[in-house]
């Protein structure tokens, strides 16, 4: 539990994060493509070649928004840490993730990234930390992209000064990731098989946090072998909206929320089924071999394409 006496909430609500920088290149874009499924079960898909190759004769490849949830990677796990709050990194669970997208992305860039607390809540035995993050690119100053990491820290609960447990948040109620999945029939139901290697490369992109590839630790921490990044599953619940509501228009995403519900295995197949309600797309991402809820959420357009 984290110490009363050493932590004040209130307190926290002011600290100041170090800003961070972060650069990527065209390779590094690409590589992530296919570390989130693209062209996976088609060398020469219409739809995704542009991201990893110059397709047409472009002159860049594109990018995809979900790419942004790397830009936040160089700020470390040390960006969790608040002063006199204690907790086990070990015991650290991605729960969510937020963003929002403000231009496309070029297929290399230099960036700022500032970072604030966005939301700080006691839950007992637990405290949940969100973190938002928003890029600019270095050149020009435009803001490209802000995210919202939410994390549960177990065991760093237990800090309010009152009966009433604390809890703090500083953006608006409709930019969280639970949704009401509906009763209907999904508007459209996208499959795609992961690969027994996808953890291993989805990993070049960043995440070497040995879960994802060490079948001893992965044990310890309580699975039958290494489990699949959360957000490269995002990755391809993103892919499939792109693919099946945008007609592969990437730019049309405008924010993306999801919730981290289950393990992903690498090798399994993932389903993701959407609804569009509007400009939202409603989605609930499923494993088909165990037939259980991974993940859930909305993505916001900015329209809709004609053919729809």
């Amino acid at each position: 539990m984290a110490s009363s006496s050493r932590f004040d909430p209130a307190l926290a609500i002011s600290h100041k994060f170090p800003d961070t920088t972060y650069s990527y290149t065209e390779r590094d874009a690409a590589l992530y493509a296919l570390g989130v499924g693209v062209c996976l079960s088609d060398a020469v898909d219409a739809d995704e070649l542009k991201y990893v190759y110059h397709e047409n004769g472009q002159e860049f490849i594109k990018v995809l928004p979900t790419f942004a949830t790397l830009f936040i990677r160089n700020s470390g796990p040390s960006v969790f840490n608040l002063p006199g709050l204690e907790y086990d990194p070990r015991l650290l669970l991605h729960g969510q993730q937020y963003i929002e997208l403000y231009k496309p992305f070029p297929s290399s860039c230099h960036m700022h990234n500032k970072i604030s607390l966005a939301g700080l809540h006691d839950k007992g035995k637990a405290a949940i930390l969100e973190i938002e993050t928003k890029s600019y690119e270095k050149e020009s100053g435009d803001l490209l992209c802000m995210n919202r990491t939410t994390v549960f820290l177990r065991g760093a609960g237990g800090f309010s000064k009152s009966s009433k447990p604390f809890s703090y948040t500083n953006y608006p109620s409709n930019q969280t990731s639970a949704v009401k999945i509906p009763e209907s029939k999904p508007f459209s139901v996208f499959e795609d098989c992961t690969k027994p290697s996808q953890a291993l490369l989805y990993r070049l992109s960043g995440d070497y946090n040995p879960l994802h590839s060490d079948p001893m630790i992965a044990k310890v921490a309580g699975f039958s072998q290494p489990i699949l990044h959360g957000l490269c599953t995002l990755g391809f619940a993103v892919r499939a909206i792109i693919k099946c509501i945008c007609r592969g228009d990437q730019d049309l995403i405008k924010s993306i929320a999801g919730r981290f519900l289950l393990h992903v295995y690498p090798g399994e197949t993932l389903v993701t089924e959407m609804w569009l309600e509007g400009l939202r797309v409603i989605y609930r991402t499923k494993v088909k071999e165990r037939m259980r809820t991974v993940l859930s959420g909305y993505v916001d357009l900015r329209g809709l394409t004609s053919s729809l």
